[in-house]
């Protein structure tokens, strides 16, 4: 077995261990939501818990595979190709990691600070 067979199996592994979090994490959050809406006691905010969860849970499955293709690209795959292919997925995933931040925050990530400052709260908490 090389180093490069090695590495490779590792960059599975982490990419089963993203795929797992989008599918058990999202699995969870459905049967949770469903649970909350079913109940008599119906909670007010059913689908905006959904939503949130889910879009929490698929931000943390998407940073786990961009480190599963930023170890593919770095140590087993070192072509010019390989790069340009990981800039581009880098760059979807930031976009779609950003628009989902923004749709579960209100706010632009890079704006939560001051929305903490402004209200004293942090948007998380304030929708909650």
């Amino acid at each position: 077995m090389s180093f490069n067979h090695n590495v490779d199996d590792v960059v599975q592994v982490v990419e089963g261990v993203g795929v797992g979090i989008l599918v058990v994490g999202g699995l969870f959050v459905l049967v949770h939501s469903a649970t909350m809406y079913i109940t008599r006691v119906r909670h007010p905010n059913t689908y905006e818990y959904f939503r949130k969860r889910l879009g929490r849970i698929i931000l943390l499955g998407l940073e786990v595979l961009i480190v599963a293709d930023i170890i593919r690209t770095v140590i087993v795959d070192q072509t010019a190709d390989s790069v340009a292919v990981l800039a581009t997925i880098v760059l979807v995933r930031i976009l779609l990691s950003w628009s989902l931040a923004l749709e579960i925050d209100g706010v632009w990530p890079w704006r939560k600070h001051e929305a903490v400052r402004d209200t004293g709260v942090c948007a998380e908490e304030a929708q909650e």
